[in-house]
Formats: C-alpha cells, sequence, structure tokens
C-alpha cells in the first residue's frame, strides 16, 4: 500500500536553499487532519484549522451568499497572515 507522503509535492525553497518555506508543513498538515491526528496536524502546521475555516467559508460564500461574509474572510485572512509569519519566524529562529 502506498503512503500519502509518495503524492506530496516537494518544497522548492527547501529542495534549493536548504530553508523551510512560509508553506512547509501544510500538506502534511492537512493529511493529519484527514487521518485524525489533529493535535500532530496542529504542531506540524498552527495556522492549518484556521486556513480549513477560511477555505469553508469562502467556499460556502460562493454558493450562498451571507451577510459579513466579506469582513468574516478579510479577519481570517489577516488572522492567518499572523499565525503563518509567526510560524516561520519561531521555526526559522528557534528551531
Amino acid at each position: 500500500m502506498q503512503s500519502l507522503e509518495e503524492y506530496m509535492l516537494p518544497c522548492l525553497n527547501k529542495e534549493l536553499f536548504g530553508i523551510d518555506c512560509m508553506g512547509c508543513g501544510m500538506q502534511r498538515s492537512v493529511a493529519l487532519v484527514a487521518q485524525g491526528h489533529f493535535t500532530d496536524a496542529f504542531y506540524m502546521y498552527p495556522a492549518v484549522y484556521t486556513l480549513i475555516l477560511l477555505f469553508g467559508i469562502i467556499a460556502i460564500n460562493t454558493f450562498k451568499k451571507f451577510k459579513y461574509a466579506n469582513k468574516i474572510i478579510l479577519i481570517l485572512a489577516i488572522v492567518n497572515a499572523i499565525i503563518i509569519v509567526a510560524n516561520f519566524i519561531l521555526k526559522t529562529f528557534y528551531q
């Protein structure tokens, strides 16, 4: 049986320069969520749950418009950006 990791895209930044990018860990984290390893997914990529929520709201808003959707999407996008940048800084300088 083949592992899900065999189908994941490699990080070109890590392959070429040897350092993580801001998205490193996202694919594995989503795979961990799909397998039910919720804590491991968070430790792999802390923004995974807010990203899932953001994309879920965008998908729902695409088919069924609702009040305050734009504000919710904007706030979630800002929160995601903060989490992703903070995680990148912590991984880069405190590893």
